[in-house]
């Protein structure tokens, strides 16, 4: 027992004199595995496409590592935009000029209200969710409060307003029917969640009478607007695998729906399109992920989550094109700018895309902090807010 104490604690020496003849045999693989794993630098190239920055704000800060992937919102030419900690802004979408102020007063002995999500916009009313299942609906013209609700869990993304009513997506899979005026509770629906999820919702997404939902399960359901009542539900992304890990296969990227075409990918690296008034697969390709889709003329944008970012083809879902040149950098969501795809990444650099070959274009910084959101793209601007809060406006050249 003794001689083997003595072995043992000689072995550790040699271990932490940093014996070199050992250190020489791994620290060319562990070096190559290292870099394996590192974002990828950014690629030199010519750009094609020139891109000028309009306008930049800050609307708070407080995103930091809580995962929300906050996003604004335009509708009637203003820009709706919120923080953890800086309350609502309503800003000009042409010059980024401040038109109201929102900042949720503090109640004795309660803590500050975080507000989260992004918010939502519409028929008057812009509405945000708080990390304490708050909800508070504003006057778009001026934003004063109108009403206040309460859901059950985290509100984690933005609210949804159609036909004179409000949907907010708490973070226990419950969806909840506001009335837009009175915020009177009309409906709700619960979805029973997985073991394991990734940090984050999809938006709900308002059609013809009808919500499409992603749920954390990797399927995507169509509700009525009105009752609540479900109508389908479609598989997106299997959660198959032996791990809880494995089986993560949340849908947690905002829909796109195009007349009546539905396009939805999961965190499984599946992308669907679905005919929206039944649910039917039109079909199915293994590229995609959580960070959404974006649909142009002809393509479906996609990125998954090692950063390869995919050109689909509209009518068949055949892979036109891949870009390579962004993995590892936690690249966002795709948006379509003219005729480029948008991405951003950990960096905060915004990378334009060609659609036709998926070739870079154009580069820009939209401030020094990562971008998780997906862009938004309202009137030929470009909007992207990064997770410091500071929201940036861009515009191609003519």
């Amino acid at each position: 027992m003794k001689l083997k104490q003595v072995a043992g604690v000689a072995l550790m020496a040699m271990a932490l004199a940093g014996c070199s003849t050992v250190k020489g045999w791994f620290a060319g693989k562990d070096a190559e595995a290292k870099k394996a794993l590192e974002p990828m630098e950014l690629a030199k190239f010519e750009p094609t496409a020139s891109v000028s920055k309009i306008w930049s704000v800050n609307v708070g800060k407080g995103e930091g590592r809580i995962g929300l992937r906050q996003a604004p919102v335009v509708a009637d030419g203003r820009v709706y935009a919120a923080a953890v900690e800086g309350g609502v802004h309503a800003l000009d979408l042409q010059s980024g000029k401040e038109i109201w102020e929102y900042v949720p007063a503090k109640e004795k002995k309660k803590p500050k209200l975080r507000l989260s999500g992004g918010p939502g916009a519409g028929e008057g009313v812009v509405v945000i969710g708080t990390l304490d299942g708050k909800v508070i609906a504003l006057d778009a013209s001026t934003g004063a409060e109108k009403w206040t609700a309460k859901v059950p869990g985290e509100v984690i993304t933005a609210p949804a307003v159609a036909q004179g009513l409000v949907f907010v997506r708490s973070n226990d899979g419950r969806t909840t029917a506001f009335d837009a005026g009175t915020g009177e509770q009309r409906w709700f629906n619960s979805q029973e969640l997985p073991a394991l999820t990734v940090r984050g919702n999809a938006p709900v997404v308002a059609g013809p009478g009808v919500l499409f939902i992603g749920n954390d399960d990797g399927t995507v359901a169509a509700l009525a607007m009105q009752d609540g009542r479900p109508l389908w539900e479609q598989m997106v992304g299997a959660p198959e695998g032996r791990t809880e890990l494995e089986r993560m296969s949340d849908v947690d990227g905002a829909p796109v729906l195009e007349g009546n075409t539905l396009y939805v990918s999961s965190f499984k690296n599946q992308t669907l399109a679905i005919e929206g008034p039944t649910g039917r697969p039109l079909w199915s390709r293994d590229h995609g992920g959580a960070g959404g889709v974006a649909v142009s003329s002809g393509n479906v944008v996609v990125t998954d989550g090692k950063g390869v970012v995919y050109g689909l083809d509209k009518m068949s879902g055949s892979a036109m094109w891949s870009q390579q040149a962004l993995g590892r950098r936690s690249v966002t969501g795709p948006a379509i700018h003219g005729d480029y795809a948008v991405v951003g990444d950990y960096k905060g650099y915004l990378h334009w895309l060609r659609l036709d070959n998926g070739e870079l274009a154009a580069r820009e910084k939209a401030g020094g902090d990562a971008l998780r959101a997906q862009p938004l793209v309202a009137d030929g601007i470009l909007l992207v807010q990064n997770v410091d809060g500071k929201l940036t406006a861009f515009r191609l050249a003519q």
